[in-house]
């Protein structure tokens, strides 16, 4: 009977150790395939499309509060659904160096926009801008109201006093305070006024930079003429020279109804009243501004053109026709009620007297 040989104990020792072998190889191959299909999902993540709104809408608005962090902001955005994973956020944020640039603020977010994007957004502060704009010649209970309806804002304004705002369109975000947003509203005037008073020129009939603010709400509600300013600032400053009165409408409206408008014409009783804005019976400025100036009007009356005219009269386009002479402004005047007699034919009786 012839037997089997048995293996040498060489042999013997080898076996297990390629059986380590191959069991350590496999387990690093189970380890990388885990690894590359986790940096493939990671890179999904960051790269391909986020998850869908909740709600279905088309932006996601999130707020990122001031002084919060990257684990804060991230965990923001994973709230409100912007994003899948708060850990890929921080992670890609900490290795392309944004972390250290993210900003705070109002953001808008596509539906399923991509976390790269997202990341980039908040990185350049692509924040939601808001906007208020006060025309020129609002009274500043008319700005508050302004401020008040803007849904985006907090808080109570009080009423400034009069003329004491730049008239402009403002930026402001969201949960803002309005008192804060009017005193910026305001310094901004005083910026201007501070900028333009040394620049005035010689002569002018007033003394004080919160007179000239009383001049120019007067120019700023008798034209909405932007090219008109200055020869209606030149009228008015003529006049201020000669001791004449400043007859000007706007002023009587301001004593009757503090700037809202009548929707009628003056009476000749209202014309008459002794108020301390009636500048028909007045002599000079009245007591304050009638309105919140733009910086047109206020350069304007600061330096105002040189000229001879101190009467002006509606031209029946929207602007005026401008007079240095009685005679001028008599024929002037005899058109513009022309022009008064064939529309109350039509429409009714028109305003006071001419300027």
């Amino acid at each position: 009977m012839t037997r089997k040989p048995r293996p040498s104990s060489a042999s013997r020792t080898v076996s297990p150790l390629r059986r380590l072998a191959v069991g350590a190889g496999s387990a690093f191959a189970t380890v990388a395939l885990v690894l590359v299909a986790v940096g493939l999902w990671a890179i999904w993540t960051y790269q391909g499309p986020g998850p869908a709104p909740r709600d279905g809408a088309p932006m996601t608005t999130v707020i990122l509060r001031s002084g919060a962090g990257l684990p804060e902001i991230a965990s923001s955005l994973e709230r409100a659904g912007v994003i899948r994973s708060r850990a890929i956020f921080v992670a890609m944020a900490q290795a392309s160096g944004a972390a250290r640039r993210l900003k705070a603020g109002e953001y808008e977010f596509k539906s399923r926009a991509a976390m790269a994007s997202v990341l980039h957004d908040v990185r350049d502060g692509k924040v939601v801008r808001h906007w208020v704009t006060i025309p020129e010649g609002l009274t500043s209970e008319m700005a508050v109201e302004i401020l008040s309806k803007a849904e985006e804002l907090t808080g109570v304004a009080p009423i400034p006093p009069e003329g004491s705002i730049l008239p402009q369109t403002y930026e402001v975000q969201r949960g803002e305070d309005r008192a804060r947003v009017l005193r910026r509203m305001m310094d901004a005037r005083d910026e201007l006024l501070t900028r333009l008073w040394p620049q005035r020129k010689e002569g002018l009939p007033f003394d004080t930079p919160q007179q000239a603010i009383v001049l120019a709400s007067i120019v700023e509600k008798e034209t909405g003429v932007a090219g008109e300013r200055p020869k209606v600032a030149a009228v008015f400053v003529n006049r201020l020279r000669q001791g004449m009165r400043l007859q000007s409408d706007p002023t009587i409206i301001y004593g009757i109804s503090r700037g809202r408008p009548l929707g009628r014409g003056l009476l000749a009783s209202e014309v008459a009243a002794a108020t301390p804005y009636n500048t028909y019976q007045i002599d000079g400025l009245p007591p304050t501004p009638i309105a919140n100036p733009g910086e047109a009007s206020i350069a304007a009356v600061l330096a105002p053109p040189d000229s001879n005219d101190i009467y002006f009269v509606a031209d029946g386009t929207g602007g005026h026709v401008f007079a240095s002479t009685l005679e001028q402004h008599n024929a002037n005047v005899a058109r513009w009620r022309q022009i008064e007699r064939q529309r109350a034919s039509k429409t009714g009786p028109m305003q006071g007297p001419p300027t």
